[in-house]
């Protein structure tokens, strides 16, 4: 039985994370979600990289006039490195003098662990709020050390420059593509062919990298247009969103960046997008991402019968016929470089909707749900003029 505490139950959701994967993963199956867990990049830390090391020496060897720390782990990573190089106390003791702009609480906190104070945070944790509060002042000659996290920022560190600050960038670490893009290409594919429900990204980094692993499968397009209709795309900010809403891609974020208000914003908006609601023959019939609720009984479904009934629950008590059901049954993607369908239709015939009606029969588990009309099609048993339906997303 499907309960108020399990709102999620009959959705999957990609994971992408890296870091704190498992935190999210837990957070979502507590919720009833099935995880697809598909790592898109790993931290790679920098302790013995050379530029990190002459930007440390570049930050204490002359005063600074501000440092933007962005990330609570890259702050701690930096000085724990520094304390390897013997330079912590050092560091510490500069940046004790100087006004510390902590982009979020993450940072905000570890500036505080280590015995620091930050003078600024902006209520939005977001970098443009940073840039635009250090371009009300005078940077003329102004030394300003800011804290990577993972990539260059490039707009940023140009707008400081341009305002003529000499900026230090201190890459602490980088993100780097995973060693293995297996779990990450199955993901895309699930995506295209429509077998999860919602993508979860924690990181801009993490985007970048999913669409480089579409790309290379030829499926990047297929991927955003995926995102843009029936994946909803669960972004941890906007810092994160930006790639996705720059390529017309509506995302799902929380208030504030957070792994557990993150999972609180898909809890409210993925059944608001992807079920529907209706009365089949008395009874309550609810389409779910990969399963139906049938008088309250959580019902898994296959792809290709769910893609049947999806296509009958679009009118509800009016005849599809065999014909057009062989347009929406999934395509067969076999990750790798397999063949794919570039216009998006299957290679199916109306025997596969035969069977795929058939197992859609046992999977509701009660007669009647779906009536055939002889040389015409199928049908929901609902009467189209009585159909009251509750829809959450076009694409239900």
């Amino acid at each position: 039985m499907t309960t108020d505490s399990e709102p999620l139950a009959g959705f999957a959701v990609g994971v992408t994370a890296a870091r704190r994967h498992e935190e999210l993963a837990t957070l979502l199956e507590r919720r009833g979600a099935r995880v697809v867990h598909a790592p898109a990049i790993r931290l790679v830390p920098l302790s013995d990289d050379a530029e990190l090391l002459q930007a440390t020496h570049e930050c204490i060897e002359r005063p600074l006039d501000h440092v933007v720390v962005t990330t609570g782990i890259g702050f701690r990573a930096w000085l724990e490195t520094a304390d390897g190089w013997g330079l912590r106390d050092g560091l510490i003791e500069r940046l004790s003098r100087v006004g510390i702009l902590a982009r979020g609480p993450k940072a905000r906190g570890a500036i505080r662990q280590a015995g620091l104070q930050e003078l600024w945070s902006p209520e939005s944790e977001s970098c443009a709020e940073v840039l635009k509060y250090l371009l009300e002042k005078d940077l003329s000659g102004a030394r300003v050390a800011v804290q990577l996290y993972g990539e260059h920022l490039p707009e940023f560190t140009g707008a400081l420059r341009a305002a003529g600050a000499e900026v230090i960038e201190i890459p602490v670490y980088r993100w780097s593509r995973t060693d293995d893009s297996t779990p990450l290409r199955r993901l895309v594919g699930q995506a295209v062919a429509g077998t999860v429900d919602a993508i979860a990204f924690t990181s801009s980094p993490a985007v970048a990298a999913t669409l480089a692993v579409a790309a290379e499968d030829g499926l990047e397009e297929p991927l955003v247009e995926a995102l843009r209709t029936h994946v909803v795309a669960a972004c941890v900010g906007p810092v994160t969103a930006q790639p996705l809403v720059e390529r017309g891609v509506p995302t799902v974020q929380p208030e504030r960046a957070r792994i557990g208000a993150l999972v609180r914003a898909l809890v409210t908006d993925l059944p608001r997008r992807r079920s529907r609601r209706l009365q089949v023959r008395g009874v309550s019939l609810e389409l779910r991402g990969h399963a139906v609720v049938l008088d309250g009984q959580l019902r898994p479904i296959a792809p290709a019968p769910m893609a049947i009934l999806r296509a009958l629950a679009r009118r509800p008590g009016h005849v599809v016929s065999r014909a057009e059901l062989c347009g929406v049954l999934p395509s067969r993607l076999i990750v790798g470089g397999s063949p794919w369908s570039r216009d998006g239709r299957p290679q199916a015939d109306e025997h596969a909707v035969e069977m795929a009606v058939a197992r859609l029969r046992r999977g509701l588990g009660r007669s009647g749900i779906v009536e055939t009309v002889v040389k015409r099609g199928y049908r929901l048993a609902c009467d189209p003029r009585l159909a009251d339906t509750v829809r959450a997303d076009s694409g239900a």
